[in-house]
C-alpha cells in the first residue's frame, strides 16, 4: 500500500506541475511537436490550453486520491 500511495503522490504532482507549467506559464515546447505543428497550422493556441488544463485537473484529482489514501488507511 506504500509504494501505491508514492505512486499516485509523484505522478499526481508530475501532471500538476506540467498542467500548471502548460496551462499558466504558456511553456508550450513540454507538448511533443507542437511547435512545428503550431507552424504548420495543424495545432493552434487553444489546443495546448486543453492539453495543459487537462493535465493540471488530473493531476489535482490524482494528488487527491493520494491524499484520501494517505489519510484514510
Amino acid at each position: 500500500m506504500l509504494a501505491l500511495k508514492i505512486i499516485f503522490t509523484l505522478l499526481g504532482t508530475a501532471f500538476a506541475l506540467f498542467g500548471y507549467f502548460i496551462f499558466f506559464r504558456k511553456k508550450y515546447s513540454l507538448i511533443n511537436g507542437f511547435e512545428a505543428d503550431l507552424k504548420a497550422g495543424r495545432k493552434n493556441e487553444d489546443y495546448a490550453r486543453r492539453v495543459g488544463m487537462t493535465e493540471f485537473v488530473l493531476g489535482i484529482a490524482i494528488l487527491a486520491a493520494a491524499a484520501a489514501l494517505i489519510v484514510f488507511d
